[in-house]
């Protein structure tokens, strides 16, 4: 299997639980002492683990991470396309070249590694997920690029279900809600520069290892979509029959944190 963004996080956390499944994981992201540090742990659970350092907004990137996993292992059972990167300013003050990133990094890279490793998917009849967000489902104010990114995400891996639902390819698209991880801290502000410090209380957002385990389960079961947490849950249902009222309480609820650019 390969996983994006596996250098810490979700990602990371993936890793760790399907190597304690007994998966082969080919680990990738930009930081590669981070990438080896995952390594290690994975393979005290006995597996083989491959790490190439991959730049997903890089095309020939995506396809050379490709190109080792079939040298390596000679398959694609599972591709989790997890690297992705965040965002907080109003659109108004933001530089087109911010959205541009994002959108190279959690659109794009999601494209480019499911199109090298889609013949394989198919051969296997393999898996294909995409950590998405409760952004792709409610826009949400100071994050364009990242809700515009995530929901361009979903319709992607929306119509590869569709095409190819009679070839036995599983596709599941997964919105952890929020989570505690270094996405916060690594947003990008108005200009393209690093955050560097989460407006939210970590301490109290679900798990990477948690929400490892229920994609775990949802690939077992073949799911077609993953919604974690209540408050993630409540915003995706509540905004299918009340979508007024949410714009109004998904506002205040973005308004209310530490230094808000809606403020």
């Amino acid at each position: 299997m390969i996983v994006t963004g596996a250098s810490s996080g979700i990602g990371q956390a993936c890793a760790l639980a399907f190597a304690g499944e007994g998966c082969h994981v080919v680990l990738a992201a930009r930081s590669k002492e981070g990438l080896l540090a995952t390594a290690t742990e994975c393979e005290k659970k006995g597996v083989k683990t491959l790490v190439v350092q991959t730049d997903v907004s890089i095309q020939a990137d995506c396809k050379n991470l490709v190109d080792e996993t079939i040298k390596a292992f000679g398959r694609i059972d599972i591709l989790i396309n997890n690297a992705g990167m965040s965002m907080r300013a109003l659109f108004e003050d933001t530089d087109i070249d911010v959205l541009k990133k994002l959108m190279d990094v959690n659109f794009w890279g999601t494209v480019y590694c499911t199109k090298y490793a889609l013949p394989a998917l198919l051969k296997t009849k393999g898996s294909v997920v995409g950590i998405s967000s409760v952004a792709a489902f409610k826009g949400l104010p100071g994050r364009t690029g990242y809700s515009a990114s995530k929901f361009a995400m979903n319709g992607f891996l929306e119509v590869v279900r569709i095409e190819n639902m009679k070839k036995g390819l599983h596709v599941l698209i997964c919105a952890p809600g929020f989570t505690a991880s270094n996405i916060r801290n690594t947003a990008l502000t108005k200009d393209g520069s690093i955050q560097s410090e989460s407006p939210l209380d970590e301490s109290k957002l679900m798990k990477p290892e948690e929400v490892a385990n229920h994609i775990i389960d949802a690939i077992k079961k073949r799911k077609n979509t993953l919604i974690l947490t209540t408050v993630g849950k409540m915003t995706v249902l509540l905004n299918k029959f009340f979508p007024r009222i949410m714009d109004k309480l998904v506002y205040n609820r973005m308004a209310a944190e530490k230094n808000s650019p809606l403020k």
